[in-house]
């Protein structure tokens, strides 16, 4: 489902965790010990009770285990607010969507080692409902692309990804028929996260064992590890229901319960529910060699090959093996892999290390979940398994070098045919030089260390950039966030230039209306052929408003609506941008008989019509670049 960023809350979260822990008296100089379960209580606890009532999370769960046995094991908060029924760590369950997607990669290679498929054969040999496009010829799309988000999709979520009614559930095969994303780049060529990608791999799952995938999973992961309080299933079974961590957003000082969020019709990506216990009977299996309690899920040899076989831009980033992605938690001999997920409601780590026998896994929920995740996660790591930080003095000639890499970039993470591929100009991230040497990204300042590596001031976080043989930059990974990829974003795709062109074209077209109140008489003294030119003016200024003032009503609704389905304000909205698009023409066609005919009196007025039709133009290359022309969306 979402991916999270890590490490983007900062420091100042574990400030309240860490002054509740001193207060209990059981921080120690030092490295805290993980086995002392008091010590991993009082750290949790300090920054996680704070931060939920903070930030408005219901409900949570934290989950450590080394060496094969749970060292703490807590729930915090409510599954059901109203009847004050508490977390039980033991049963209560969690969405840990894109977590799930782990079940579905351990599937594709249960049937990979049986011989039943090949991960490096074209899917549509196994998809037999409908085909993958082949937008590229002779480059087909394989199983390993899938695991390794490389299959080169768009990507989308709006209305359709996560719903809220049951009655909209469809088979696997027909959603993803319905759906299918465009592919814009070459497998293989540049990582780029995609639920639709995964939900086919989960598809064809199905269609090699000829077992539903729920039913798959059900019978060859949760059963065989003794997995009682996990599932895919949706709507929830009704025996599971009494354990699941309700849903809530909360406003007005109240929380307010929201339907279950349904995700079957991508289900491989994100569906399941599960218990803390639960992931680490799974985790217990994937840090022995794929086995657990004698009962073996894996192969040892296969789960070494999705360990160190994958993908990365750069090999100084860690990116992903065969769908477990590999993070900068804990350092590099800390070797962390696993996987984060989000659904609208829930945030959730899984973390896992064989050299340190090690998991952690946490999951809250609510409008706060966010920042109790973030704050938690790292500083849980930071804290238990500290990194050195050696200062690194700027290099006092970058200024001058680093010119290079200055600019703004987009993710590759993106739709790029329907009206959601705005949100990657509107996310550009700005990279400047500094007066010190350093290097601005976003609002992250990092040094330099290596031949273009940075690490973040502060912290051990790496950005690495590509170049090509000329020595040009052509992007940028993460350490650690293997998934997106950030390439220079073209004049037109930054943040700043959609700001810059809708600010004064909007400014043209209210003021169109203000000298309207302005000069009410002299409009309707009008006549002829200069009172059509006028009405030109009125429409074009009256559809480009009209269309932004509906866009801030849906907005004002907040974004948690817009995944569960189109609302109709959003469909008529796009009304007025077709409306824009004829008025534009027709208003072209008068600005030139303005000017040939001599129509309204003196110049100011026609260059005034002209700054109209240029204003309009130029908006039309806004909504033209965005796929705002027309209905760009899923139904």
């Amino acid at each position: 489902m979402f991916k999270w960023g890590q490490r983007t809350w900062g420091k100042w979260a574990i400030t309240l965790g860490l002054a509740t822990v001193m207060a209990t008296g059981a921080a120690h100089a030092g490295t805290p010990d993980l086995k002392d379960a008091g010590e991993v209580e009082a750290f949790a606890d300090g920054v996680i009770k704070p931060l939920m009532q903070k930030e408005h999370s219901p409900s949570g769960v934290v989950a450590v285990m080394q060496g094969g046995e749970i060292i703490f094991q807590k729930g915090y908060g409510y599954i059901d607010v109203e009847k004050r029924i508490p977390v039980d760590a033991e049963t209560s369950m969690f969405r840990p969507g894109s977590i799930s997607k782990l079940f579905t990669w351990v599937s594709v290679m249960q049937l990979a080692e049986q011989g039943k498929l090949d991960i490096d054969t074209d899917v549509n040999e196994y998809v037999t409902q409908f085909k993958v496009e082949d937008t590229f010829p002779g480059k087909p799309i394989t199983l390993r692309h899938i695991m390794t988000h490389t299959p080169g999709f768009e990507d989308g979520a709006l209305g359709y990804l996560i719903i809220n009614d049951p009655d909209r559930i469809e088979p696997l095969a027909k959603s993803l028929e319905e759906h299918q994303p465009e592919r814009v780049v070459p497998p293989g060529t540049r990582v780029s996260y995609s639920n639709w990608a995964t939900a086919l791999a989960g598809l064809i799952v199905a269609n090699v064992s000829g077992e539903d995938f729920n039913t798959y999973v059900q019978n060859h992961i949760f059963g065989p590890l003794g997995m009682t309080h996990s599932t895919f299933v949706e709507p929830l079974p009704a025996e599971l229901e009494p354990f699941m961590a309700k849903a809530y957003t909360y406003g007005a000082g109240k929380y307010k319960e929201t339907p279950y969020e349904i995700v079957t019709n991508f289900g491989p990506a994100g569906a399941s529910a599960v218990s803390a216990p639960d992931m680490a009977k799974f985790a217990r299996a994937l840090l022995n060699g794929g086995e657990y309690d004698g009962v073996r899920i894996l192969k040892e040899e296969t789960l070494n090959q999705m360990l160190n076989e994958g993908f990365s831009h750069d090999p100084r980033a860690r990116g992903t093996g065969l769908g477990f992605l590999k993070r900068d938690f804990g350092g590099p001999e800390f070797e962390n892999f696993g996987h984060d997920g989000g659904t609208t409601i829930f945030i959730s780590h899984f973390g896992l290390s064989i050299p340190n026998d090690f998991m952690l896994f946490s999951s809250f929920s609510g409008p706060g979940a966010g920042p109790v995740h973030q704050a938690f996660v790292e500083n849980f790591y930071d804290e238990f398994f500290p990194q050195e930080l050696p200062y690194v003095e700027p290099p006092a000639d970058f200024k001058e070098r680093g010119q290079k890499y200055a600019g703004s970039y987009v993710s590759s993470r993106s739709s790029y045919t329907k009206v959601e591929s705005i949100l990657r100009g509107l996310g550009s991230v700005d990279v400047a030089v500094m007066p010190d040497n350093t290097l601005m990204i976003g609002e992250v300042r990092y040094v330099e260390v290596g031949e273009n590596v940075f690490r973040q001031v502060g912290d051990n976080d790496q950005v690495i950039f590509q170049v090509n043989d000329e020595g040009d930059v052509t992007g940028y990974v993460l350490d650690g966030m293997g998934v997106m990829q950030f390439y220079p974003a073209k004049f037109y795709e930054t943040s700043s230039y959609i700001m810059t062109l809708l600010a004064v074209c909007l400014l043209v077209f209210v003021f169109v209306f203000i000298r309207l109140a302005l000069q009410w008489a002299r409009y309707r003294n009008q006549v002829g052929e200069a009172k059509n030119a006028y009405r030109a003016t009125l429409l074009v200024s009256a559809a480009n408003i009209l269309f932004f003032v509906f866009i801030g009503i849906v907005l004002a609704g907040g974004m948690l609506p817009l995944f569960y389905s189109v609302p109709g304000t959003l469909k008529f909205a796009f009304v007025f941008p077709i409306i824009a698009l004829f008025g534009t023409l027709y208003h072209l066609y008068t600005t030139f008989l303005v000017w040939r005919d001599g129509l309204f009196e003196g110049v100011w007025p026609r260059i005034r019509h002209t700054i109209v039709a240029l204003a309009a133009i130029w908006v039309l290359t806004f909504y033209y670049t965005w796929n705002l022309i027309g209905f760009n969306y899923f139904a």
